[in-house]
């Protein structure tokens, strides 16, 4: 057992490396072919076969590990800084990006015709999950650029397509989205950024944006900003927004680069975590502008950037989560504390105490059930999309509607959570910053809030996506978990199959009586909106479990295998047979919490 005493030279104690991180290869590979149904792509997506896959998540995991992980720890410490008007990345961190992008990693689901390589948009999921893992400051930079070429190939013209797409898929060149302003949060509608035309077929966008992620940098030689904004005679309210491209430095019409444009970082934002990530407050003093799509119409076009990067960090979510775990896991074989229950052995490890096993085990069966939840996610999205008949798309569509708030919310809720466990694990030494225990919770904190917070995500869920295809999306998720219950059932899992039963009816009450208030008072479903996103996510997260468990019989190895079982009946005792009773405080009305005046609640 190593020794908990003085600091070592780099920061770390003895036994505990924050730098230390092995890519889940094996658990990504396995949820993508049994739970997520990855299988399903065979038809759109010939080109992912087994060994393609396989190729590509082995790759990214060394890259993960190798290359981003050590950086993490530097990126916390040192962060990026704005010296001279100029940001300058965490050490390290600029080189990582020219290797990621001369790694092809932006272009995996980048169309061909753009020079990317056409592959699902679940495989690009499962590797930006072991990006984030790694160095969740850094994934993020990428992951922008992601929801930039997504929102320009479905919305740009052909001449911003010929222009821009290229550098962003090859990495050359990054992206980011420019939505927030000091009076204008997630109510986009308050946004006061302006752009008056130039005269000449163009716009200049003046105006200021803050919490803008990447949104300078030296990593790259362009960064590409799509940014809202209001045009003169632009009606109020959302209707009067539309989406500009203004580049950093101009770019020529034969893709050449000239002079910088008339933006700029006028500084950085002081944040909890995720400090190696630059994030800006971005000064547009006239800056050139081109209109992406039409006119008031830039609020739908930017949602779709904001759908992609919601899905994303959902995947963050389990990547912070998947990091903490790790760490804590190794942390509890390392340090010697009491004397086990088990064994009997004094001084034990940490690992041979009952209650730190089984926190252990939640910790990574919710890690399981949300990364299940994310990458079917991405599944229906490369299904909507790509599935050669029209029936499936429509069907796949709406259940990437639906899982989209909950891949959002719940996940990222469970990173907090995850995260929060390992501070606990390490104890005291959690709590203390040389271990990057507390790391990994500054940095997951974030993600509940950004892309729209899990509140809006649970308003979004309740007050549209349960009334898609008039409750079918809803009816039919419920029709498929009812499938495995009846598996389960006929099976020695018949214990989590009857759990899993009594969730589900009693989110089908929840949601039966969810759909009969929005209609009648929309107050009283709203305030059970989150309670009801946090119930589903449980039910849909027990459901992915489940579906590994039944999946793992044909597994080689039996231990492993077995630990599948096991997650899926640890989960079941321990969160679904808590559902019922949670279902009550969906249902619980408006009336109270209306009384509650700021007075009555001590202002």
């Amino acid at each position: 057992m190593a020794t908990l005493g003085a600091p070592l030279k780099d920061g770390a104690r003895p036994g505990v490396s924050p730098m230390t991180f092995r890519a889940p290869v094996r658990d990504l590979a396995f949820s993508l072919r049994h739970v997520a149904g990855f299988e399903r792509l065979a038809d759109a997506f010939p080109e992912a076969d087994a060994d393609t896959v396989a190729a590509v998540l082995e790759a990214a995991g060394a890259f993960a590990s190798d290359i981003l992980a050590p950086l993490n720890r530097q990126g916390d410490l040192v962060g990026a800084r704005l010296e001279n008007g100029v940001v300058r990345t965490a050490p390290g961190f600029a080189d990582a990006y020219q290797q990621f992008a001369q790694g092809g990693w932006t272009s995996l689901a980048a169309p061909a015709e753009h020079g990317g390589q056409g592959l699902p948009k679940t495989l690009e999921v499962a590797v930006l999950e072991m990006v984030q893992a790694a160095n969740m400051a850094f994934g993020l930079c990428p992951m922008l650029s992601l929801g930039a070429i997504e929102a320009l190939e479905l919305c740009g013209s052909p001449e911003q397509k010929a222009k821009y797409l290229g550098k962003l898929v090859s990495g050359e060149w990054t992206g980011t989205m420019n939505l927030t302003e000091p009076q204008a949060g997630s109510d986009l509608a308050a946004l006061t950024t302006m752009a008056t035309p130039d005269g000449d077929g163009g716009w200049r966008i003046t105006g200021q944006k803050i919490y803008i992620t990447w949104g300078d940098h030296d990593a790259a030689d362009n960064i590409v900003h799509l940014v809202l904004a209001r045009t003169p005679d632009a009606p109020p309210g959302v209707k009067g927004i539309s989406l500009f491209l203004a580049p950093k430095v101009l770019v020529g019409d034969d893709g050449k680069l000239g002079p910088a444009n008339a933006l700029r970082a006028g500084s950085l934002e002081h944040k909890l975590g995720i400090h190696g990530s630059p994030t800006c407050v971005m000064l547009f003093e006239g800056a050139k502008a081109e209109l992406v799509g039409g006119l008031g119409q830039g609020l739908p076009n930017m949602f779709v950037m904001m759908n992609a990067a919601r899905l994303q960090v959902g995947t963050q979510g389990v990547a912070i989560a998947e990091r903490a775990y790790q760490q804590a896991l190794a942390f509890s074989q390392d340090r010697a504390q009491g004397r086990s229950a088990w064994t009997g052995a004094y001084p034990s490890r940490l690992f041979d105490h009952p209650d730190v096993r089984r926190t252990l085990v939640l910790m990574k069966a919710h890690i399981e059930a949300a990364r299940g939840i994310c990458l079917s996610t991405a599944v229906a999205a490369d299904l909507a999309r790509a599935a050669p008949d029209a029936a499936t798309r429509t069907a796949a569509k709406l259940r990437e509607e639906l899982l989209t708030p909950i891949a959002k919310a719940w996940s990222t809720d469970i990173g907090v959570w995850v995260a929060s466990q390992g501070v606990q694990i390490h104890g005291g030494m959690g709590f203390i910053e040389e271990t990057g225990a507390a790391q990994h919770y500054r940095d997951a904190r974030i993600a509940p809030i950004y892309e729209g917070t899990n509140g809006i995500q649970a308003i979004d869920l309740v007050g549209r996506k349960l009334m898609l295809g008039e409750g079918q999306a809803v009816g039919d998720l419920m029709d498929d978990i009812r499938d495995t219950i009846d598996l389960l059932k006929a099976s020695d899992l018949k214990s989590v199959g009857l759990r899993l039963e009594a969730a589900l009816d009693a989110a089908a009450s929840a949601t039966a009586w969810l759909i009969e208030r929005r209609a009648k008072a929309m107050p009283d479903a709203l305030a059970g909106a989150t309670a009801y996103q946090t119930l589903l996510g449980d039910v849909v997260g027990g459901w992915m479990l489940a579906k590994g468990a039944l999946a793992a019989d044909g597994e080689a190895d039996a231990a492993w295998a077995e630990s599948k079982r096991a997650l899926a009946r640890v989960f079941a005792e321990a969160v679904l047979a808590q559902v019922p009773g949670a279902a009550a405080g969906v249902m619980i009305g408006a009336a109270d919490f209306e009384a509650m005046t700021p007075e009555v609640l001590g202002a």
